[in-house]
């Protein structure tokens, strides 16, 4: 694999795990918390997909509260008092434990580092503060100027304007494996953090490289 200078990161479910907001509240919602948050996640991302082949943008914040109230729909036995308290949860989520020292091990390695998120602007600024990365990184780019998301070329073309690179030149580097196939398409250096062990999909657009946890890229 060749090596560059710039490092990108897909942020939720990559440098954040978005678990983590049930997570906190798994005693109050009960036994039904592990499925809540897989069908918040799924609703999250489909939503997004369906949005972006309509060609009507929507914040991801948006889609993350719609997902949220279709989930709790889904299990009536939780506590529809929880919302606000997921949705702040959420707003502030866990980054991996191996995180922080990787970004700054390719600092002190001379890479530039970098998020291309499906969030919003407002979303990531407060969820980079919360997990305390910002300083780590050189840009947080949101697909929002793109006007659609992941895996939309237009949503990774942001990376090459805004550093004014080849896509070649650009690692990218997300745990969803749609994304990566997405990155691998547009001509991304694709990496996958495949923490959990998954079966390959896409295989017309497969990684340069499989990792287990972020700190392998050190």
């Amino acid at each position: 694999m060749t090596e560059t200078p710039l490092v990108v990161f897909d942020a939720y479910g990559t440098l954040l795990d978005v678990h983590s907001a049930v997570a906190r509240h798994a005693p109050a919602i009960g036994p039904d918390a592990a499925r809540l948050s897989e069908v918040w996640r799924a609703k999250q991302l489909e939503y997004s997909w369906v949005h972006a082949l309509m060609g009507r943008y929507c914040p991801f914040w948006t889609l993350t509260e719609r997902a949220l109230d279709h989930a709790l729909a889904r299990h009536p036995a939780v506590d529809k008092g929880l919302r606000a308290r997921l949705l702040d949860a959420y707003r502030d989520l866990d980054a991996y434990p191996e995180v922080a020292a990787t970004l700054d091990a390719l600092r002190a390695a001379g890479r530039r580092a970098a998020i291309l998120s499906n969030g919003d602007a407002a979303m990531l600024a407060r969820a980079v503060d919360a997990a305390g990365i910002g300083a780590r990184l050189d840009a947080v780019l949101s697909v929002e100027p793109a006007g659609t998301f992941k895996t939309a070329p237009a949503a990774y073309a942001l990376v090459t304007e805004r550093f004014g690179v080849a896509p070649g030149a650009v690692r990218f580097v997300s745990s969803n494996r749609w994304d990566v196939a997405g990155a691998a398409a547009f001509g991304f250096q694709a990496i996958w953090v495949n923490r959990a062990g998954l079966a390959d999909e896409y295989p017309d657009f497969p990684p340069v490289s499989v990792i287990a946890t972020l700190d392998a890229l050190a």
